[in-house]
């Protein structure tokens, strides 16, 4: 028996990671619709003010958000798709922007949650949940690190960059509560749905334009 279901979860691990990352998405969704702040949202803010706020860090945090910003990732898409030799995979690179994109402001337009207004250090502009940055930085970052594990055969480089892509996706979600133009729920959600879409993603290009 337990063999069993060791052999179901390995098998189909990644539609139960997409199960619960979406489950975990709609429940924040449904405070969110119903115009909650929730405590998760206060504690963090909290945290983050007590521990890391500071004029060394606030440079540092403005320097990192930059990496989940539309105009550096449109950059490095384009820088992608000339270096890498296979087309069909700078393809999906670009794909993989462009739909995470238009999916974040479709949920954005359809939850309509204001930006916090207590406390900003930069400036921004429409609808809050889910965060654009941490869910297009999840996808875009999350699908080079599947790329890197697949396709890079040196080791060191391999779980380095890993590594690195890893902590940026964390870094970005963090600053944009430290920045104040996020609240926690709204970096969680973004990196929830992110995971679900990419296990969509992932599975459909493979599928349909790099194996085909």
């Amino acid at each position: 028996m337990k063999d069993k279901i060791k052999e179901f979860i390995t098998k189909n691990l990644k539609w139960i990671i997409l199960f619960i990352c979406l489950i975990g998405f709609l429940a924040l969704a449904e405070d969110v619709f119903h115009k909650e702040i929730m405590n998760g949202d206060i504690i963090g803010y909290e945290i983050i003010s007590k521990f890391l706020i500071s004029d060394f860090v606030t440079p540092i945090a403005k320097f990192i958000t930059n990496f989940g910003g539309a105009i550096f990732l449109i950059v490095l898409t384009i820088v992608l798709f000339i270096v890498i030799k296979n087309k069909k995979i700078g393809v999906s690179i670009f794909s993989n922007l462009v739909i995470v994109t238009i999916l974040n402001q479709l949920l954005k337009g359809i939850l309509q949650r204001p930006r916090p207004t207590e406390y900003r250090i930069i400036e921004e502009t429409g609808y809050s949940f889910p965060s654009g940055h941490s869910m297009i930085s999840m996808a875009f970052y999350g699908y080079l690190i599947y790329l890197i594990y697949k396709y890079v055969k040196n080791k060191y480089i391999k779980w380095i960059s890993i590594v690195v892509l890893s902590l940026l996706i964390c870094t970005i979600g963090i600053s944009r509560i430290y920045l104040g133009v996020h609240y926690t729920s709204d970096v969680l959600g973004g990196f929830l749905i992110s995971i679900s879409y990419l296990v969509i993603f992932i599975s459909s290009v493979n599928k349909f334009i790099i194996e085909k």
